[in-house]
């Protein structure tokens, strides 16, 4: 028979559906929260949820669009509530529920849901991408996810002013969009046809870095531009250069105004890096559901050295680390070595190997240098960020920079 899973803060509750379902020969794994309902959707893989809506620390719509978003919606849900509405109704089965049961639940109805629910056809396909909805208990994703929808209320156009770190491809694959189709311009090299357009409609064009487009892809984001309310489209585009720096590398300056015209600066890598470790499981569980990699779990250590690391190359390449650690671990628990031998350790670690027999002078020196290489590779070079992170004003920050010999990084002060 069926694994089921009874999700529901009331201890009654679970145990009478528990003992009904059981009678009926199924398997019951039984969660009082959220938290407990995650362990048990990630370890007990259920046939079939139960799920009620009113729970003291995470609502079940809440986690239910938690579950869309990061591609585990692959079993049936059936919501519960005594206090549900109409459109409480309505919005669970938009997100992806197949049913909804008004408490006290009858027999009948309860065994008449379940039923439907198992008879339902497997239809996992693929799932879903990463967006920032997965992301419930990182303050400053939430935060962005919501500026994003708000500015998506009234533009169709949006540009990320990013630096190193970048989360750029995450914040735009979590814009409000009709249909999941995504369109990325840096990937299309011959000219853009009404066809893709229409087999697009409802979906989402970006482009990760304006800089690297080439003149046939300026003009593909170009043509897009111009037709994006007719196919519903989205654009996202990013960049670490200001709009006069595009300009003096031949950009339509026309095109670029449109662009820039609505922006948002999102946080880096750097800046969420109490959230690396959320970040690097909700990509883990992404990559295990799609079946891209084994099942596996991190170990405290791992999560702890992910943190750590600097990722200048953004959520990108953090999400290849993890697809690559999970490809080449053996054990189901991801270790500390394990994340070690694909990533290298971060700078600070070699502060340690400074030699101190050597004058103070020289030794604060060499600290310095250090000191600085490491926070310019975390800042990726961005200036403004350097200065609120070492505390210096900036034309002290300058001076210093060039008395121990490090490249300023103007370039990503732009914009």
């Amino acid at each position: 028979m069926a694994n089921i899973l009874i999700v529901d803060d009331e201890m009654g509750i679970r145990e009478l559906l528990s003992e009904i379902l059981r009678d009926e020969g199924h398997d019951v794994v039984l969660a009082e929260n959220a938290s407990a309902a995650r362990a048990a959707r990630n370890t007990a893989r259920p046939d079939l949820v139960l799920l009620d809506i009113w729970m003291p620390d995470t609502d079940g719509i809440t986690l239910l669009k938690e579950w869309a978003a990061n591609g585990q919606l692959s079993m049936p849900v059936v919501m519960m509530s005594g206090h549900g509405t109409i459109d409480t109704a309505v919005e669970a089965t938009r997100i992806g529920a197949i049913d909804y049961l008004e408490k006290p639940i009858a027999l009948q109805k309860l065994l008449a849901a379940v039923k439907r629910g198992l008879q339902r056809p497997a239809t996992p396909g693929a799932p879903v991408a990463l967006s920032l909805a997965a992301f419930t208990r990182s303050v400053p994703l939430r935060e962005l996810r919501r500026r994003i929808e708000q500015i998506g209320e009234s533009s169709r156009v949006l540009l990320l002013k990013v630096g190193g770190g970048s989360i750029a491809e995450l914040a735009a694959r979590s814009v409000f969009a009709t249909s999941p189709h995504w369109i990325d311009l840096a990937t299309l090299h011959a000219p853009i046809d009404i066809g893709q357009l229409q087999a697009a409609h409802g979906g989402v064009v970006f482009a990760g870095e304006l800089a690297r487009l080439s003149r046939p892809q300026q003009k593909n984001l170009a043509f897009v531009l111009e037709r994006l309310e007719r196919y519903d489209l989205r654009m996202v585009v990013a960049t670490d250069h200001g709009q006069d720096s595009l300009h003096r590398e031949g950009w339509d300056e026309l095109l670029l105004a449109r662009l820039f015209e609505v922006s948002l600066v999102p946080p880096s890598l750097a800046d969420i890096r109490d959230d690396l470790p959320e970040l690097a499981a909700q990509i883990l569980l992404h990559l295990v559901e799609a079946g891209e990699v084994p099942r596996h779990h991190f170990s405290t250590a791992a999560l702890n050295a992910l943190r750590t690391h600097p990722w200048p190359g953004g959520y990108a390449e953090l999400r290849a680390a993890v697809k690559s650690i999970a490809l080449g671990t053996l054990e189901e628990e991801i270790s500390l070595n394990d994340v070690r031998r694909i990533i290298a350790q971060p700078a600070e670690a070699s502060c340690y190997g400074l030699p101190l027999d050597q004058p103070l002078r020289e030794a604060r020196e060499a600290f310095e240098r250090l000191y600085f290489e490491h926070h310019l590779r975390l800042e990726g070079g961005n200036m403004t960020r350097l200065a609120e992170k070492t505390g210096l004003e900036r034309t002290h920050l300058y001076r210093k920079l060039k008395q121990l010999g490090l490249q300023a990084g103007r370039r990503n002060e732009e914009g």
